[in-house]
């Protein structure tokens, strides 16, 4: 049972050890950068998604439409095996 708690200690003490480590490295972050602890930039937010923008297509003529009709009739009539 004094293993258990030894360690415990041992893991408090090593935690607190961290901590400080941390707490002067966050202090030297702030040293080196003195507008960081302010308010936080534009840039640290996430920016806001571009709108995706469609491509216009052209208007079909009727010749065309009618030619891509035929097409789509001679598929298809290939496709069921007429």
């Amino acid at each position: 049972m004094s293993t258990s708690i030894d360690m415990q200690r041992l893991a408090r003490l090593g935690a607190i050890a961290r901590l400080k480590e941390l707490e002067e490295e966050a202090a030297a972050i702030r040293k080196a950068f003195p507008g960081l602890g302010k308010a936080a930039p534009a840039a640290a937010s996430p920016a806001p998604a571009a709108p995706k923008t469609r491509k216009k297509r052209g208007k079909m003529s009727p010749e065309a439409r009618k030619a891509a009709a035929e097409r789509m009739r001679a598929y298809w009539a290939k496709k069921r095996g007429e």
